[in-house]
């Protein structure tokens, strides 16, 4: 959470939001990397570029049923 509170606007228990640049993703992503336990945590990232399209990437453990979002 202190982490990403560096980087993004903190919204809700564990999510995030707001713009970042490419560089700073980076630098963000390889930061999780060294932080999450890949047993036990999770994180996902979606990058919203219109209302009808969006990417996703998962760090770390995947958890859940995420197939069924739009």
């Amino acid at each position: 959470m202190k982490k990403c509170r560096q980087y993004l606007v903190w919204v809700q228990n564990s999510v995030f939001e707001g713009e970042i640049s490419d560089a700073n993703l980076k630098k963000l992503k390889m930061e999780l990397n060294r932080i999450i336990d890949d047993e036990e945590d999770s994180v996902i990232l979606y990058n919203l570029r219109t209302t009808r399209y969006y990417s996703r990437e998962i760090m770390g453990l995947k958890k859940g049923g995420f197939d069924n979002i739009f």
